[in-house]
Order: C-alpha cells, then structure tokens, then sequence
C-alpha cells in the first residue's frame, strides 16, 4: 500500500530516495527520529523500514478523513495522541515505548510536533521522545533527516507541487545511554545538519 502510494507521486515527477549511511539492526527496537515537512514524510518511512516494523505517534486527527493512513495509523500498531490532552498522550507513548521493548518493533516520532510548511526545522520537543526512550531502554536511536518533502504541500492539500526530489537520510544509530537531554540535543543536531533549508 505504501509503495502504491509513493509510486502515484511518479505522475507528478516526483522521485524518492532513501540513504543509510551505517547498517540498522533488525535485532534490536528502534526509535526513529525525524524532522516533519508533509504526510508525503509517511509512506517512504514506513516503505523502507518495513522490515523493522514501524509504528508512529500522531495526532488524534490524522486517525480519520485519509484514505489508507488513517486506517494504518488507526489499526497498525500506532498510538494517536490528544495535543490537548497531556496525561492521554503520555500514557500513549509510554505504552508504545513498552510494546517496541516487548517485541522488538521501531517507534517513528516527529519530535517538532508538527509540520514545517517551509523545510526549515522547528525546536524538539523533548517530553515524549524522553518518555520512548525511558520506557524502551534497548532501543537504539535513529535519526533521519527530511529534505523537499514540504514543497509536495506549498498551498495545502491542493494543487500538490511537481518535480520534487524528496530526500531521506537515515544517520548512525545511537544506542540511549548516559544523559536523555545530551542524546536528544545530539540527535536533533545530527538531523539538522543534513537538512538543505536549515544549511
């Protein structure tokens, strides 16, 4: 499903490109860190990380309304989160900190919170990618940096930009030890770094 999606963005010249710059164990839970430009970020990720099954933290709205993603994120193994409700999000991305731990799946997050409608990257917030890692401490961190993704959605949901190159970075994975603030600063520097909007 995911592949079709990607593969329906070839009509608008879109190309994707996914690169990993050092092996990711399939062993081991992942939490995936990314920087958030569009729902076009989604299926590529989800694509290729398939084989480390990939769940996310969204928002409640994107549960409804999208053909296909709302039923994944509704019945995949995903959490959807209340932003209005702090104690509800928590204990969501607490639970699936423990579930990536217990069976050895990769939780995906958009530490921003939300999209970047330009490429350039907003602030991480820190409270639930500290709760992943606490809550899965064998998990390694995987940042992967977005490039072109936004200019798919430069007006909204329509007309949908055409002749993009979106690119995905995936960077050496780190293992969570030592100080949760140094890590999550060294894992948002890591991503924007390799960000073209934010050179």
């Amino acid at each position: 499903m995911n592949l079709c999606l990607m593969r329906c963005s070839i009509f608008l010249g879109t190309t994707f490109s996914f690169k990993k710059s050092h092996p990711i164990p399939t062993d081991r839970p992942l939490i995936i860190v990314a920087n958030h430009q569009s729902m076009h970020d989604i299926s590529p990720i989800i694509w290729y990380m398939r084989k480390h099954h990939p769940k996310f933290v969204s928002k409640k709205e994107l549960g409804k309304g999208i053909p296909s993603v709302s039923y994944n994120l509704r019945h995949g193994g995903s959490v959807l989160i209340d932003r209005n409700d702090n104690k509800q999000a928590l204990r969501e991305i607490a639970k699936l900190g423990k579930y990536i731990e217990k069976h050895c799946r990769s939780a995906v997050i958009f530490p921003e919170g939300t999209r970047s409608r330009t490429g350039h990257p907003k602030p991480f917030k820190t409270t639930g990618l500290k709760l992943l890692m606490k809550n899965a401490p064998s998990a390694l961190i995987v940042p992967i940096s977005i490039n072109n993704s936004w200019k798919m959605s430069p007006y909204g949901k329509f007309p949908l930009g055409i002749c993009n190159s979106i690119t995905f970075q995936a960077h050496e994975p780190i293992p969570i030890d030592g100080d949760l603030d140094a890590l999550i600063a060294k894992t948002e520097t890591t991503i924007t770094s390799a960000i073209n909007s934010f050179k």
